[in-house]
């Protein structure tokens, strides 16, 4: 018999969290805190309640919460304040969820007393080092329940047996072959693995997609919007000011109207393997053109490229896992910093798939001085010979070298 007396299971009253629900209570005897959060993904969270009261869950040991608001403003628009893109396309939809859920669990944890945190990450994945890693940095005694490490139901059929078995409700479609898919799905994207994905070469079927049209679907005639930022963060849409996942959500809206946000991408998974998979992210695809188009005209150039120099670490830290980390946080203090200045409008022109930026400004905070980039008259605001030592004096070093291989020669 266990030690572990209570468990905290991140719960979504699907089958295999279902199954994972019955088997800690088989397997660890402990009582078990069920954790549903809604980031988003549309589901119909509120059955997951009815689902866990079946097992002989307590109504207060259900917790089913709305972090919605906080998921947006902690955490997807800070990342977005790095210009975030892992391996030059994916946007980090799934990976920027798992901390905060981590951090909610632990906190779910320390209120209930429990002595450990389970959930129904697979041992082949990313999502498992992701969860573990936030809460041991969170919580540093806590007791991690990973059943797909433990288990022996490691294929579809030995979970629909032990579901059988257990008096577990099956769905038809589960029951006929499930999804072709394997998602997940917030505020930020939706992503699709599995089944017929894992052939690379295949090309995605178009009934697969569900946020977005096809661009040879999406309107004939382009769609102008005006994005506001304040301190880096979008503040307001064509001038309505709203929370920010009301934001986001606004932008998923306009994105996948248009066409925008496909991704089919091989990533590199943390734990050696490549993995296929697709992803909607359409009010992210809009986002972060617009907010480097802000930060254009209103941060230094060196700082600029500084950001840019440190986004694809910043990028590796979250998705290996590591938000709650000292260097992820000192990396965002100083991201946070530059941002100080990052106000003000960006145009965007949305059309068939594309976001292009076609204007902005900050009325108080703009470094772009027009009277000295003008290909007019400058009135002696820039002295054109200025440029002649600066050229000789980078040049210095190569002019040597070359006279150098003159003489070898």
């Amino acid at each position: 018999m266990s030690d572990i007396k209570k468990a905290v299971l991140a719960y979504s009253g699907g089958l295999d969290t279902s199954v994972i629900l019955k088997w800690l209570q088989d397997t660890y005897q402990c009582e078990v805190v069920t954790f549903t959060a809604d980031l988003g993904q549309g589901d119909e969270l509120e059955a997951a309640r009815p689902k866990a009261l079946q097992f002989g869950i307590t109504p207060e040991n259900i917790y089913i919460e709305d972090l919605r608001e906080e998921f947006v403003r902690d955490f997807v628009f800070p990342m977005f304040r790095a210009n975030t893109v892992y391996e030059g396309e994916y946007l980090l939809g799934t990976s920027i969820a798992r901390p905060l859920i981590a951090k909610r669990m632990i906190e779910i944890a320390n209120f209930t007393g429990a002595e450990a945190v389970a959930h129904g990450a697979t041992g082949k994945g990313n999502d498992q080092v992701r969860f573990e890693l936030g809460a041991y940095a969170l919580r540093p005694d806590i007791r991690i329940i990973a059943p797909w490490r433990e288990w022996d139901l490691l294929s579809r059929e030995k979970l629909l047996a032990y579901a059988e078995r257990h008096g577990i409700p099956v769905e038809m479609k589960h029951r006929q072959g499930g999804s072709p898919y394997s998602m997940d799905a917030n505020l930020l994207h939706i992503s699709y693995e599995g089944r017929h994905l894992e052939d690379p070469a295949a090309e995605a079927e178009e009934s697969m997609w569900r946020w977005t049209v096809s661009p040879e679907a999406a309107p004939d005639a382009a769609e102008y919007v005006d994005l506001e930022f304040a301190k880096g963060d979008l503040v307001a849409i064509n001038g309505q000011r709203m929370p920010a996942h009301e934001l986001l959500a606004m932008l998923n809206q306009l994105g996948g109207k248009h066409g925008i946000g496909r991704i089919d991408l091989v990533e590199n998974r943390y734990v050696g393997m490549k993995s296929r998979g697709c992803y909607e992210t359409p009010g992210g695809t809009i986002l972060l053109p617009a907010h480097r188009a802000i930060e254009s005209i209103t941060l230094d150039r060196e700082v600029a490229h500084l950001k840019d120099d440190l986004m694809p670490r910043y990028a590796s830290l979250i998705y290996n896992g590591y938000w709650w980390s000292p260097e992820r946080r000192a990396v965002q203090t100083l991201i946070d910093h530059t941002q100080q200045s990052v106000n003000g409008w960006v145009r965007v022109k949305l059309y068939k798939g594309n976001v292009i930026v076609v204007g902005r400004d900050s009325q108080t905070d703009s470094l772009f001085d027009s009277t000295i980039a003008t290909f007019e008259d400058d009135a002696g605001a820039y002295d054109h010979r200025d440029a002649g030592g600066f050229i000789k004096l980078n040049a210095l070093r190569m002019r040597i070298a070359a006279n150098l291989a003159s003489r070898k020669s």
